[in-house]
C-alpha cells in the first residue's frame, strides 16, 4: 500500500507543474490536484508523520487528528470548487498563487510543531499577496503594499513569540499553549492579526475587495480559518477571546450597512461570522469548539458561495456597487438563486448550514450564563441576516431596474457555485456527516421546536424591520462614498508621526550637522594636516630659544623644521621622538 503523502506536497509540486502546460491538460491538472490531494487525505489515519530532524529539534509535517483532519477535508473542498470557478482564468500567477496558498493552508493545519507552522504562516501570506495584486489596478497595489506591511508586522510578532516561548519552555510543539508568558502573548496577538480581530481587523476590508475576482474566493477561505485552527488548537478556553469574538460578530455590522462595494460588505460579513467562531473558542466546552470549528467547515462554503455570486455578477456586468446594479434575476436566474442560498445559510434559515452550527456556539455561551455574550450574538445574528441575507441579494438581483441586462455566470462558474449550494444544503438538512467528523463526540439536536420557532421569528422580525426602513426611506441610502473604519487612525495617525517626527529631529539633526559635522570635525581635519608640524616647531622653538637663539636664525630655522615635516623630510630622530613621547603619555594615562 503506498504510504499517504503530506498534503502540502500535492498543491505545492502542482503548482510548479502549471505553467508547463496548456488548454484543456491546464484546467486538468488543476481540477486533479485537489481531487489527488482529498483522496491521498482520506487515506491518512490519526498520528504523527514525517517527522524531520532538524538541529537539536524535530519537525512535524502531519499531525493529524480530528481537529486538523475536519480543516484539511474543507480546505480540499474548497479548493476544487475555487479551481473550477477560474477554470476561465488565463493567467498561470492567479492559478499558481492559488494552489500555493491552498497548499500552505494544508502545511500550516498539519504542521506537529511551532517551526515548520511558522514557515507556512509566512508562506499564507506571501501566496495570498498575488492574488490581490494580480488584478493590477492601481487600489490592488496599494491595498496589497498594506496587506504586506500588516501581515510582515504580525509575522514577527509570532516570531518573536515563538523564539521566547521555545526559550523559556525547551519545546516546540504546537498544541495547547496558554496565556502564561510574553511569548505566548506575542504568538496569541499574532494569530489575533491574521484573524481580523477589532482594530487590527481593517487589512481585510481593504484588501479582499480589490482582489481578483477569484482571488477572492481563495482570501474568503484560508487566511482567516488557518487562525482560527490556531486559536482552537493553542488558546482554547482563553477567555478573552470570548469578548473578542462578541465584538467582531456585533461592530461589521454598522460598516456592512452603509456599505455601496457589496465585495465589501461580505469582507465585513467574513469578520462577523470569524467572530462566532472566536468566540466559541473562548467559551471553550466541548459543544463550544465543536459549534466553532463546525461554523468555520460552513462559513467557508457559504461566504464562498456569496462571494462567486457576486463575482459572476462583476464578471458579467464590470459593476459591484449596490447603486449600480438591480434588475439582474432577470438574466441571471441560476445566480440570483445560489446567492439566495449562501444568504439563508450565513442567515441560519432552518434547512441551511448555519442553522446546524452557529446555535451551537449561542447554546454554549446560555449553557456558561454569559447573558450579555448571548445577547450580542443575538444581535449579530439579526444583523446578519439584514445585510448579508437580505441586501446582497436584493441590490444585485432586484431592486431598482438598472437597465444591465448580462448573460448569465459561465457554465463553470455555476457548476461551482452549484457545489458549493448543494453542499450548505445538505448539510442544513443533514448535518449527522459533519458532526461525526468533529473533534468531541456531539450530542447536539439542532432541529427541535424551541430552536426552529426562535431562530424563524429572529428572521422575520429582521426582514421586517427591513422592509420598513427601506419603505420609510430610513434605511442608509447606497450612495457614492467612503466609508471610514479604524485604518483612519492609522493613516492620519502615521502622517501626523511623521509630521511630529520630522519637525521634531530634523532640527535636532540639522543642529548636530553643523556643531559635528561642520563644526568639531572640520577643525579636527583642519588641524591634522599640520598637527604634528607645529607640536614640533612649538617644542623645537622652545628649545632654541633656552638655548640662546634669537632672531632671523630663530625665524628661519623655525620655517625651515615647518617645511621639513610637512614635506615628509623631517629627521628620523624627530619622529621617533614624538612616537616616543606619545607611548610615554599613553602609560601615564593609563
Amino acid at each position: 500500500m503506498t504510504e499517504p503523502l503530506p498534503p502540502f506536497i500535492i498543491f505545492i509540486l502542482g503548482a510548479l507543474l502549471v505553467p508547463l502546460l496548456k488548454g484543456r491538460w491546464k484546467s486538468g491538472l488543476l481540477l486533479l490536484i485537489p481531487v489527488l490531494g482529498f483522496i491521498n487525505l482520506v487515506h491518512m489515519e490519526e498520528g504523527t508523520y514525517w517527522i524531520v530532524p532538524f538541529l537539536d529539534y524535530h519537525l512535524i509535517f502531519g499531525r493529524v487528528d480530528r481537529l486538523s483532519l475536519l480543516f484539511g477535508y474543507i480546505f480540499h473542498i474548497i479548493s476544487f470548487i475555487a479551481i473550477l470557478y477560474a477554470l476561465h482564468v488565463k493567467d498561470d500567477i492567479q492559478h499558481v498563487a492559488g494552489l500555493v496558498y491552498a497548499g500552505s493552508a494544508l502545511g500550516a493545519v498539519f504542521s506537529g510543531e511551532l517551526f515548520s507552522f511558522f514557515v507556512f504562516w509566512e508562506m499564507l501570506t506571501i501566496s495570498s499577496i498575488f492574488l490581490i495584486w494580480a488584478r493590477r489596478t492601481g487600489a490592488s497595489l496599494g491595498a496589497g503594499y498594506r496587506y504586506l506591511l500588516v501581515h510582515a508586522a504580525g509575522g514577527l510578532c509570532l516570531l518573536a513569540g515563538i523564539v521566547l516561548h521555545v526559550n523559556q519552555t525547551g519545546s516546540i510543539e504546537l498544541g495547547y499553549l496558554g496565556l502564561n508568558g510574553p511569548g505566548t502573548y506575542l504568538i496569541f496577538f499574532g494569530f489575533g492579526l491574521n484573524c481580523a480581530w477589532p482594530v487590527l481587523h481593517p487589512w481585510l476590508t481593504d484588501a479582499y475587495p480589490e482582489a481578483t475576482i477569484t482571488g477572492t474566493i481563495f482570501l474568503s477561505a484560508f487566511t482567516t480559518k488557518v487562525a482560527v485552527y490556531a486559536l482552537a488548537r493553542a488558546f482554547p478556553g482563553t477567555q478573552a477571546l470570548i469578548w473578542i469574538g462578541a465584538v467582531m460578530t456585533s461592530f461589521p455590522i454598522f460598516y456592512a450597512v452603509i456599505e455601496n462595494d457589496l465585495r465589501r460588505v461580505l469582507a465585513y460579513s467574513l469578520i462577523n461570522q470569524v467572530g462566532f467562531m472566536v468566540c466559541g473558542i473562548g467559551i471553550g466546552t466541548a459543544l463550544a469548539i465543536n459549534g466553532a470549528v463546525c461554523h468555520a467547515f460552513n462559513d467557508i462554503l457559504f461566504k464562498a458561495l456569496l462571494f462567486m455570486s457576486m463575482g459572476a455578477v462583476m464578471y458579467r456586468t464590470g459593476k459591484i456597487n449596490g447603486t449600480d446594479l438591480g434588475g439582474l434575476y432577470r438574466t441571471m436566474p441560476l445566480t440570483c438563486i445560489f446567492c439566495m442560498v449562501g444568504a439563508a445559510s450565513i442567515s441560519a434559515f432552518p434547512l441551511f448550514s448555519g442553522f446546524v452550527s452557529k446555535s451551537m456556539v449561542m447554546d454554549a455561551a446560555g449553557a456558561g450564563h454569559m447573558r450579555i455574550i448571548w445577547f450580542m450574538l443575538l444581535f449579530a445574528s439579526a444583523g446578519v441576516f439584514h445585510h448579508a441575507g437580505i441586501k446582497i441579494p436584493y441590490f444585485a438581483f432586484f431592486s431598482h431596474d438598472s437597465g444591465m441586462r448580462p448573460k448569465e455566470a459561465p457554465v463553470h462558474m455555476l457548476l461551482a457555485m452549484g457545489i458549493a449550494a448543494g453542499l450548505s444544503i445538505f448539510i442544513g438538512v443533514y448535518p449527522a456527516p459533519l458532526y461525526s467528523l468533529l473533534p468531541y463526540p456531539v450530542e447536539y439536536v439542532p432541529y427541535t421546536a424551541p430552536h426552529i420557532l426562535g431562530q424563524t421569528q429572529l428572521l422575520f422580525f429582521s426582514a421586517l424591520a427591513f422592509t420598513l426602513l427601506l419603505l420609510s426611506g430610513i434605511y442608509p441610502a447606497e450612495i457614492r462614498c467612503i466609508n471610514l473604519d479604524v485604518d483612519w487612525f492609522y493613516r492620519k495617525g502615521g502622517r501626523l508621526f511623521y509630521r511630529v517626527m520630522a519637525r521634531t529631529l530634523n532640527p535636532i539633526n540639522a543642529a548636530s550637522e553643523r556643531l559635528f559635522v561642520k563644526g568639531i570635525v572640520r577643525s579636527i581635519a583642519h588641524l591634522s594636516k599640520d598637527i604634528i608640524a607645529r607640536l614640533s616647531v612649538f617644542v623645537m622653538v622652545t628649545f632654541w630659544m633656552l638655548t640662546g637663539l634669537r632672531g632671523e636664525r630663530l625665524r628661519m630655522r623655525k620655517l625651515n623644521l615647518y617645511a621639513d615635516v610637512m614635506g615628509g623630510t623631517c629627521p628620523v630622530g624627530l619622529g621617533a621622538g614624538a612616537a616616543t613621547a606619545f607611548l610615554v603619555l599613553v602609560f601615564v594615562l593609563m
